[in-house]
Order: structure tokens, then sequence, then C-alpha cells
């Protein structure tokens, strides 16, 4: 059977990343995006692509009606779409709190339970991988939202992966530091706080988008099958510093 890897998120940066390194692993590459170049990042991949709002309940379900109507079922779900919204804790809106979490951590939940029940309904050994942080961790007081999401996407991973271990289904999630991706574009384009984040980084080099695809691709296959309910960190080594001085 074909093996099917949908990937959230996935027109470009990390998404397109893990993307490509699954392709590379021999699957049937699926993309969706909220943005229309989803379609041509697929086509490059030999794969199909979805425009689907990922804070949107109906339209999650409506996605995973139609791909399992047109290619079969998902046997790696990569729940990497979403988004960060700064502000001032103390002036951030309630909606866009909401709108955070709505993607990043409710999507990523209606996701997961969507393919697993398939997953469990044919009796198919999937592997879920759920795009966290580093800043489910650490925190930024300007990215609250983010920031909740991302902790509430590595509890979920935890919960998740035992919840579907009776099935041999994995779950598990990528913590990515500093990554050269649009997200960090305004850090890059600023000398001094690109030199910031490099203090807080070890290696000292922000990481690549696929770097963070390979250790997915990674988790996704079977050499990763007796890996479950981990998050993965990939961040240079940044959570283990101590002190920048």
């Amino acid at each position: 059977m074909e093996r099917i890897a949908l990937i959230t998120g996935g027109a470009q940066g990390i998404g397109l990343a893990c993307a490509e390194a699954l392709a590379e692993d021999g699957c049937k590459i699926v993309l969706v995006d909220i943005k229309e170049d989803v379609h041509k990042a697929a086509e490059r991949l030999g794969g199909a692509g979805y425009v689907c709002d990922m804070g949107d309940p109906a339209q999650i379900a409506a996605l995973f009606d139609r791909v399992e109507a047109e290619h079969g079922p998902v046997h790696t779900l990569v729940n990497n779409a979403g988004i960060a919204i700064a502000a001032d804790f103390l002036e951030m809106s309630e909606a866009d709190f909401r709108k955070v979490l709505d993607i990043n951590l409710v999507g990523v939940f209606l996701a997961t339970q969507r393919a697993a029940r398939t997953m469990v309904a044919q009796k198919i050994e999937g592997a879920v991988v759920n795009m966290s942080s580093i800043n489910a961790q650490v925190a930024i007081p300007a990215i609250a939202g983010y920031c909740a999401s991302k902790g509430g996407v590595m509890q979920l991973t935890k919960v998740a992966s035992l919840a579907l271990a009776p099935h041999n289904i994995r779950v598990n999630a990528v913590g990515p530091g500093s990554i050269d991706t649009e997200m960090m574009a305004a850090v890059n384009a600023d000398p001094a706080a690109f030199e910031r984040a490099m203090s807080r980084t070890p290696l000292k080099r922000a990481g690549t988008a696929r770097e963070i695809g390979d250790v997915v691709a990674f988790l996704a296959s079977d050499k990763a099958s007796y890996v479950t309910g981990e998050t993965v960190y990939v961040d240079g080594g940044r959570l283990g510093l101590n002190y920048t001085v």
C-alpha cells in the first residue's frame, strides 16, 4: 500500500522541507496550506495540494474526507501549520489569543483525531509528528498565545501517544529553535537582533528548515519504531544553555 504523508502548512518553510524529506523516503505527498501556493509546491513533489484553514473545524473534517476519497488513508500526519501574533501581554486581544490557539493547538487535536480514527479503523500503524517549539519550555512575553499553544502541543503529543499506543500509532513532536524561515525574517534583517539570538544558541547559527524536516522524517519512519510521546528539540543547544556571558 502506498504510504501517504499529509503535511499541514506545507506550502513553504519547515512544512515544505518536511514534505521534501518524506518524499525522499518514498511517501506520496499531500500538502495542505491556507495559501494557494500549495498547489505548485505539491505539483513539484509529484503530490497533491489542498487549501484549508486549519483553524476551522469544518474545513479540517472536509479535508480528510476529500483526501481519503481521492488518495486513500493518511499513514503519516505532520501537524506543522501555525501562526504567531505578537502583542504586549497587557494589550493582547482575546480574539488574537484564541486565533493562535485555534490553529496551533485545536487544529492539531482535530487533525490528529480525524486521521487516527481512520488509522484505527483500517489497522494502519501510522505516525503523527506535531510541530512544537522551544517556546513550549521557554517563554517570550510578546507571543503569549504562541507559547501557550506550543506548550499545549507538547502535552497533547503525550496524551495522544498514550491513547493511540494500543493501536501501534506513534505520536511525537519536534521543537525547533531559531530556524531560518519567514518567521525569523525580521531577526535576520536586524544584525543586533540576530546577534542576540545567536548568543543564546551554542552552535552559533540559525538552523535550516531541512534540518527540521530530516528529524520529522526520522520520527515518521520505522527507524523510530520505539519512539512515541517525545518532543525532540532541534535548537542548536539552546535549551541546555545556562548563561550567555
